[in-house]
């Protein structure tokens, strides 16, 4: 999936005003890292596009739009990742920043940050409409078709490609497990319709895969 950078920035100056435009095209940049092998402007505007879906099941679609922007703004990750600040709250702080620098109430600024760290364990209380629908849209991927889900996987592994297979597998598979242990991966009706079934399916697949 080719993305258009051009109709990208144009959905963030809808979002955020002409005179936000800047502020866009960093925040574009940041997921054109080269090292980024998944969570890149692919992966961004798919995220964007399922919120577009979903935004009728959320109490601030525009919070939840300024979120997705927002949630692997920051994304490191390596040997020593587990000594640096979670890549959610880096994100958080990043989304703090730039709200207030444009001139966002404080109110939305807040819950953009909330939205962006609840990310990282994807686990939204069953009230917190908002989070349910950016917590779908970002784990949408894993209830892709084979091909689509293969493809993430190997960009995954691509991304984190300095960890010993070892250590990664075993990383990886616990990952998934806690997901796979989740009462509900998807939290809005139109998500988990769609997705749910496939996901788990998804997830059991590639953790035999990891394991054996």
């Amino acid at each position: 999936m080719t993305v258009d950078t051009k109709a990208l920035l144009e959905r963030w100056v809808a979002l955020a005003g002409d005179g936000a435009a800047d502020c866009g095209r960093e925040l574009i940049e940041r997921y054109q890292d080269p090292s980024r092998q998944y969570h890149t402007v692919e992966h961004l505007a798919q995220v964007l596009d399922v919120v577009d879906e979903l935004a009728e099941s959320a109490v601030d679609a525009r919070a939840v739009r300024y979120a997705a922007w927002f949630h692997d703004a920051v994304y490191s990750y390596g040997v020593d990742v587990d000594s640096q600040p979670a890549n959610e709250e880096c994100s958080a702080q990043l989304s703090e920043s730039v709200l207030r620098t444009i001139g966002e109430p404080e109110a939305l600024v807040r819950e953009v940050a909330r939205l962006v760290r609840l990310t990282e364990h994807h686990a939204p209380q069953p009230d917190d409409r908002n989070g349910a629908a950016l917590c779908d849209a970002d784990l949408a991927i894993l209830g892709s078709d084979e091909v689509t889900y293969a493809r993430y996987r190997n960009q995954i592994r691509a991304e984190y490609q300095q960890i010993p297979e070892p250590v990664f597998r075993s990383g990886r598979a616990k990952i998934l497990r806690d997901l796979l242990a989740l009462p509900r991966l998807f939290h809005t009706d139109v998500a988990r319709d769609r997705y749910e079934a496939k996901a788990r399916a998804n997830l059991a697949a590639e953790i035999a895969s990891l394991e054996s």
